[in-house]
């Protein structure tokens, strides 16, 4: 490991004394450090480069401090050259930044010793269609949601799997999520678990109308389209609860799986469904 770049979550009191530590424990074992704006604010004298950045710098880590929305940023910022994260959890949840600070430098060890896992996650790209026209792509880890924009009135949209009508729904919105992304928004909307390998996407309606609207799992290799129709306000798309536009009547949505993954360090000996059952407190043996 010789180039680490380190990106922190603003506001966080306890980043002034774990981020110059941590920069200099690194320093004494000859890695070259960066750190992203939000951690500058912390320790001087370090270069910094704007997470949109991270990449062109190609480290052999990035090291998030924060939590799993902090993870979520620098995840689509590095997905597209395959550098893998370590992910602390200074949050309160957490199911991707697993690794309490306590074990951070032990963690980092491993990592030296090659005494760890790279985890695989699945991403979703997404496209806004207007007319003819593709204004606007993403990629997200978790999540892609269209939901209401401003009034407090229901969304309409139509959902198509590989371009085979599935159901409409009148809903606060709708969710496609990626398996990292079924413990997230959709698991609070009603959705179902999926454990990270699992090769699927889940649909999943917010608050429907219809009681029988449920949600929908489909292979990810499929096409899911989103329709955005009969809107008397205009709806909004947000990717990963952190960037997104607003989307109008006649709009489509079309998500697919990326060709790119994240890829998180795992230590041996914790698996998801040990992770699973602390954050949900589903009790011990």
């Amino acid at each position: 490991m010789k180039k680490i770049v380190i990106v922190a979550k603003p506001g966080k009191p306890e980043l002034r004394t774990l981020v110059p530590e941590l920069v200099e424990w690194l320093h004494k074992r000859g890695c070259e450090v960066l750190v992203d704006p939000d951690s500058a604010t912390c320790c001087t004298g370090i270069p910094v480069v704007q997470r949109s950045e991270i990449a062109a710098q190609n480290p052999d880590l990035v090291i998030v401090l924060g939590g799993d929305g902090t993870l979520l940023a620098a995840a689509r910022a590095v997905a597209k050259i395959n550098i893998p994260i370590l992910a602390v959890n200074l949050g309160s949840l957490g199911f991707l930044t697993e690794v309490p600070v306590t074990e951070l430098y032990a963690t980092f060890e491993a990592v030296e010793q090659k005494r760890f896992a790279r985890e695989s996650r699945s991403m979703l790209q997404c496209c806004v269609q207007r007319g003819t026209e593709c204004i606007a792509e993403y990629l997200a880890l978790n999540d892609v949601v269209v939901t209401k924009g401003t009034i407090a009135r229901m969304t309409e949209v139509d959902i198509f799997v590989n371009n085979n009508f599935v159901a409409n729904y009148k809903a606060d919105g709708v969710i496609v999520s990626t398996p990292t992304g079924s413990t997230a928004y959709s698991l609070a909307a009603g959705g179902p678990i999926l454990e990270p390998s699992v090769d699927a996407f889940v649909i999943t309606p917010v608050s429907p109308h219809a009681l029988t609207n449920r949600p929908v799992v489909v292979r990810d290799s499929a096409e899911i389209g989103i329709h955005v129709r009969s809107t008397p306000d205009e709806a909004f798309l947000t990717v990963d609860g952190q960037v997104g536009m607003p989307v109008f009547d006649g709009d489509r949505v079309v998500c697919k799986k990326s060709e790119h993954h994240v890829h998180l360090v795992r230590l041996p000996g914790r698996t998801f469904f040990d992770v699973l059952r602390t954050k949900l407190k589903w009790g011990e043996r």
